[in-house]
């Protein structure tokens, strides 16, 4: 039996929260310089089935300055857990852990490898 996915409930609390973590740093007012003057792109929220947790994917623009960035979304995961709570109005507010979105590297990857000589070759022969 495969792991079921995420129900519709979780899949729509997440699609919110990545829009009021993206506004919230846009606004740029969260007190740390860093966060407040780069852009950076909340590409996914993966919320647990008890919405206890939510893994914050997001990739500062052009990858740049992406460790500091992270350490400073994790000193200041407070403030966008509060900025959460108070724009959407569920029981339980989760605990934002926030990740590097690798899925950026990965289609860089595959189209690196789709570009390659030998792929280039299989495709050409069935042609």
């Amino acid at each position: 039996m495969t792991p079921k996915g995420p129900s519709q409930r979780q899949l729509r609390v997440g699609e919110e929260i990545r829009h009021i973590l993206a506004e919230t740093l846009t606004r740029g007012q969260c007190g740390d310089p860093l966060l407040d003057n780069t852009s950076i792109t909340v590409t996914e929220v993966q919320i647990s089935p008890d919405f206890q947790h939510a893994n914050v994917y997001v990739m500062p623009l052009g990858g740049q300055h992406l460790p500091e960035t992270l350490s400073a979304l994790k000193e200041k995961a407070w403030y966008f857990r509060k900025e959460v709570a108070h724009a959407l109005k569920i029981r339980v507010t989760p605990r934002l852990v926030f990740h590097a979105d690798r899925s950026f590297d990965e289609a860089e990857r595959i189209e690196n490898l789709l570009k390659s000589v030998k792929v280039q070759q299989d495709t050409k022969e069935r042609d």
